[in-house]
């Protein structure tokens, strides 16, 4: 069983940045690729980005793509989302997820209660 919990989202800005961090429970935290989807209101939820187990490598939407960046320190059993030159359309619940590398959300077994992200024109 893992357990994730994410920071608290926020409001910002149009061009600001903002960073999310997700904190795992459990010592399998490595062997999970961990991903990052949001859902707007209205909207079904959709990929952000996603990194695998090592931190090797990464996957993004293209919506998001020079944006964002997916990090995380298996140390500390965490994955972090940052976001720059953030847009109004990112307006959003984020959730963080850990499973199977990939873009599609039935690849995670385990998510988080998700943060809103709110970004102001």
């Amino acid at each position: 069983q893992v357990q994730l919990v994410e920071s608290r989202g926020g409001l910002v800005q149009a061009g600001g940045s903002l960073r999310l961090s997700c904190a795992a429970s459990g010592r399998t935290f490595s062997s999970y690729a961990m991903g990052w989807f949001r859902q707007a209101p209205g909207k079904e939820r959709e990929f952000v980005g996603t990194i695998n187990w090592s931190g090797g490598s990464t996957l993004y939407a293209d919506s998001v793509k020079g944006r964002f960046t997916v990090s995380r320190d298996n140390a500390k059993n965490t994955v972090y989302l940052q976001m720059n030159s953030l847009k109004p359309e990112d307006t959003a619940v984020y959730y963080c997820a850990a499973g199977n590398y990939g873009r599609y959300p039935h690849y995670y077994n385990y998510w988080g209660q998700g943060t809103q992200v709110t970004v102001s024109s």
